[in-house]
This record gives C-alpha cells, structure tokens and sequence, in this order.
C-alpha cells in the first residue's frame, strides 16, 4: 500500500489552489466544507469561486501562478488543464516541503483525494489509489444509497450519550459494552422510523434515567 489513510483537521489552515476551472471549484468548495482558508490563483475563475471571492470566504489572486504563492501554506493542489503549469507547482511544493495534490496525475503529486461520502459527522471514503477514479466513484455511489441520514442522527445522539456518560464517570468497561449494545441494536431502525418515543424507551432501559432525546439533545429533533 502507497499511500497512508489519514483525516486531516484543516480548519484555519492556508490552503492553495492553483486553477479556477471546475476542478479548481470542487476542490475549493471540499476545503471550505473543512473549514480551510483557501486562496486560488488564476487569471479566470468559475462564476462560483467569483461569488465565493466576493464574499471574503476564498481570497483570489487574479493572475498567474508565482513560485511564491505556495510560501507559507500547509496543501497545494495543482488543478489546472495545463500539465506544465502543474508541473511547475508540484516542484515548488516539494522544494517548499508542502503536500501537494494534482487532478491530471494523482500518481505524481504526494497526496490523493479519495471520493466521499458524508452522513454529519460519519465520513466514508473510497480509494483506488489513483488506479480508477472511475470505480471510486461508483463505489461511493453504493455507499451513498446504503447509509443515510439516519446515520448523521445516529452519530448526533452517541456523541450526546458518550459525553454525559463520561462525565458521570464509572466504568469504561461497561461504558463500551453499553456503546456497542446501542450500536448493534435497535437504536438505527428506531431513528429510521422517527420513533422518538421508542427511542427514549430504549435509552432508559439501557441507560437509566435522565437519558431520553430531550435530555440529551435539547431543543434538537431528530427527524420524522
């Protein structure tokens, strides 16, 4: 295996995209879902990253490529059509020490972006290591129809049981027993189905009092 899988936390990190195309745009607009600071440079961009600019949320510098714009930055990605231009990004990147993604030869840049599929906080990916974006694609597809947002619900409320539960101490043992039976049980069909008060049932039995979607999650509805 080549490449190592990582999730990287990017929020507040510089992060560079050189090329205002539609690719330039999808990768633009997956930093700025992680909450990077992204600056593109190209003479032209996509009506998208226009509006993105003119908001303040990207910072474009409306010219083309300097050896410098990758100075100070934590990713580089070289999305333009011309492989030259890529090219010479890839080398300032590697000299700068910066990891660099390019969408013409995933194989040459030091980073690949695999395809995502995305329930709140449950992120899948799919890799082919660069050997077929194509099944990447196809694959995430699958995954997309097999995990809904009953998925993003499920998360939401384990996360509220985990914390109280931490914070109430006791033992970790039975703390992953009681995580893995919720998991494995009937918890995902009850939020499937919207069933809240089958849902509190099931909490209480499991956990005792003070654990129903209210108390856990106030103000906050899982969906109908």
């Amino acid at each position: 295996m080549r490449h190592y899988p990582v999730h990287v936390d990017i929020a507040e990190r510089p992060c560079l995209v050189v090329g205002g195309g539609t690719v330039g745009t999808r990768k633009v607009e997956r930093l700025l879902a992680c909450r990077a600071r992204v600056t593109v440079v190209s003479p032209l961009v996509t009506p998208v990253l226009e509006r993105l600019a003119g908001q303040r949320r990207i910072r474009h510098r409306s010219r083309e490529y300097r050896s410098c714009d990758v100075d100070g930055m934590f990713l580089v990605f070289g999305a333009t059509e011309h492989r030259a231009l890529n090219d010479a990004v890839r080398r300032d990147a590697a000299a700068a020490g910066i990891l660099f993604n390019r969408a013409d030869d995933p194989d040459s840049g030091s980073f690949i972006v695999p395809s995502v599929v995305r329930r709140g906080d449950l992120v899948i990916t799919v890799s082919t290591s660069g050997k077929s974006p194509a099944l990447a694609r196809q694959l995430r597809k699958r995954l997309e129809k097999e995990f809904g947002n009953e998925y993003a619900e499920l998360l939401l409320l384990m996360g509220a049981v985990r914390e109280k539960l931490l914070e109430a101490g006791g033992d970790s043992d039975r703390h992953r027993d009681l995580f893995r039976g919720l998991v494995s049980g009937r918890l995902l069909d009850l939020i499937r189905k919207g069933a809240d008060d089958g849902i509190d049932r099931l909490l209480t039995e499991t956990l005792g009092p003070g654990y129903t979607l209210a108390e856990l999650l106030p103000g906050t509805a899982l969906r109908k």
